[in-house]
């Protein structure tokens, strides 16, 4: 008798609800995957802008005493390039590449909270457009870190100032109630068989990303708060001269500011383990090592945030258990590049553009995280922590680490997103460009350090070489720009000439491949019950096993002990 085995579930078009068109069903969408498209493309959009104010600052730069801008715009384009990258672009489009992928990823068939979702994402709208709507009056000009008494109404009395205050609680609550959408969908609405021990590494990340925004977007609500206080309402929190401590800026700014850093990246993190085994078409390895090591990160980053505070006046056994609790969070850091390279180690490496700049991030970030050690040794930081010794490291990690996960996440994901293949060749170029003039722009930025150049200043004297060293840290970051730039002429190119994708183009190892290219709005027709972290694999072996069965008894029986896949 032949053996009965349920059939591989797959989309069935004439099953698929008819998606909304029109411009109006985007503004009306609570879809989680147009909701993640908006994100991205915003985000991206701030990204350019916060490029361009860089791109101006470097050529201020690019010559000693010179004079293209004068230091109250270098300031503003200081500040608003800082507060863009972060509140605008690296921690919004990580929500965005969540929203779109962690519904996909877990089996379910949107966020827990639709409507709580959009919302999420127009007070992330809102905050950037009254940011960038004080250029017309005057932009704040306090550093993106807005130090107290810099940031008082006695310094900086425009309105500027008070408009960074509204992007910080606007895209303060847009975080944290992405957050706590992020934290109810990954609890409550993962695929029959997705326990914690199979939840792919990409889900780690984001859960922990959205528990550190939870415990640390409060604290610097109710900074800025107090700071808006101060400047209009008469209380006395920070300024110096009626009572007040700037130090209770700096303590409360750096609470929230240290676990910030990882909320930028440990995303990225995320992206990378997912990437390298499917380019590397091995299992990830030390799986469980690398959740763990993402749930230390996350603890231990809240107790390191006054390794930014070492020149202030701090007692010196507090100093001495910051810079060990630093050194400690190297710790498991170490452990997920070191899994990372043995993922690589012997694999049957793919090298696709998603990997190249998987990769281009591992060398940078390694360096970036060199130089912090250095940083969190207190007697060297106090040499160095005002010059552009620190402009570099910061780089390294923040753009060297978030911005390359995003671009391989972007090349990785785009078919999924829009079911045609970005460039090869467009996207190798724009790495190429990217990672040559970023090492160009911020690698001889220590040197620059170490020679004595502060950082934050509009203008130098053409002392020793560095004149020379500005001049190719700016030429750099032009090389840099154009980097960028190919990849958003790849991403024009491909969305109109792209070849087609295919539901599965890479042979992933996670469920979003499992649906089409773009997903349908209900994601899924059914949903597959999942056995292992890599639950693509078992589907296309079940697939391999039932083909040659089917061959094997001339297409009449399924062979015994047929295993479900789909519920």
């Amino acid at each position: 008798m032949a053996t009965y085995a349920p059939p591989i579930p797959v989309v069935s078009a004439h099953r698929v609800e008819r998606e909304p068109r029109g411009w109006t069903s985007w503004i009306t969408t609570t879809d989680h995957k147009r909701i993640g498209i908006m994100y991205m493309v915003t985000t991206f959009l701030f990204f350019c802008l916060g490029g361009v104010e860089a791109l101006m600052m470097r050529l201020q730069l690019g010559a000693p005493n010179n004079t293209l801008v004068t230091p109250v715009v270098y300031n503003q384009l200081f500040t608003m390039h800082g507060s863009t990258m972060i509140f605008l672009f690296v921690v919004p489009m990580m929500a965005g590449l969540a929203n779109y992928f962690v519904p996909l990823m877990i089996g379910a068939r949107d966020m827990a909270f639709p409507r709580l979702n959009a919302l999420s994402y127009w007070l992330l709208l809102a905050g950037g457009v009254v940011f960038y709507a004080s250029i017309f009056w005057n932009p704040p000009e306090a550093g993106w870190t807005s130090y107290v008494p810099l940031s008082l109404t006695s310094y900086t009395p425009s309105g500027g100032q008070d408009a960074w205050i509204y992007l910080i609680h606007l895209t303060g609550l847009s975080s944290i109630l992405g957050a706590i959408n992020f934290y109810a969908t990954i609890a409550n609405m993962r695929a029959r068989g997705m326990s914690w021990g199979r939840l792919p590494l990409f889900i780690w990340a984001i859960l922990t990303y959205s528990i550190l925004i939870i415990f640390a977007m409060p604290v610097i609500a109710g900074a800025v708060t107090m700071l808006l206080t101060d400047r209009h309402f008469g209380t006395h929190f920070f300024d110096p001269g009626t009572g007040g401590s700037p130090i209770l800026w700096q303590h409360l700014f750096w609470f929230f500011g240290h676990p910030e850093v990882y909320i930028m990246i440990l995303p990225g993190f995320g992206i990378v383990s997912e990437i390298l085994p499917v380019f590397a078409r091995k299992p990830i390895f030390g799986y469980k090592a690398i959740a763990a090591a993402t749930v230390a990160i996350a603890f231990l980053g809240f107790l390191t945030w006054a390794h930014h505070m070492f020149t202030t006046p701090i007692p010196e056994a507090i100093l001495v258990f910051v810079m060990l609790s630093s050194y400690l969070i190297a710790v498991p850091t170490g452990v997920k590049v070191l899994n990372w390279i043995a993922t690589l180690w012997r694999g049957t490496v793919e090298l696709k553009t998603p990997l190249l700049f998987c990769v281009g991030f591992i060398a940078l970030f390694v360096i970036g995280g060199i130089s912090g050690v250095f940083l969190a040794t207190f007697p060297i930081d106090w040499q160095v922590k005002e010059t552009y010794f620190l402009v570099a490291h910061l780089h390294f990690v923040l753009m060297g680490g978030s911005v390359f996960t995003i671009f391989a996440a972007i090349y990785y994901w785009f078919p999924k997103m829009t079911g045609r293949m970005l460039d090869e060749g467009l996207g190798k170029l724009s790495f190429y460009l990217m990672f040559v003039g970023f090492l160009a722009t911020f690698l001889i930025q220590h040197v620059i350090g170490l020679d004595g150049m502060p950082r934050r200043v509009y203008e130098y004297d053409n002392v020793g070489n560095l004149a020379l060293y500005n001049q190719i840290s700016t030429v750099g970051s032009f090389i840099l720009g154009m980097g960028v730039l190919v990849t958003i002429v790849n991403v024009v190119r491909s969305l109109k000439v792209g070849v087609t994708a295919g539901p599965d183009p890479w042979k992933a190892n996670t469920l979003e491949w499992f649906t089409t290219s773009p997903p349908p709005v209900n994601n899924f027709d059914t949903i597959p019950l999942v056995r292992s972290v890599e639950p693509m694999k078992d589907i296309r072996r079940e697939i391999e096993r039932r083909t040659h069965g089917t061959q094997a008894t001339g297409g009449a029986t399924v062979p015994t002990g047929a295993t479900q896949v789909g519920v």
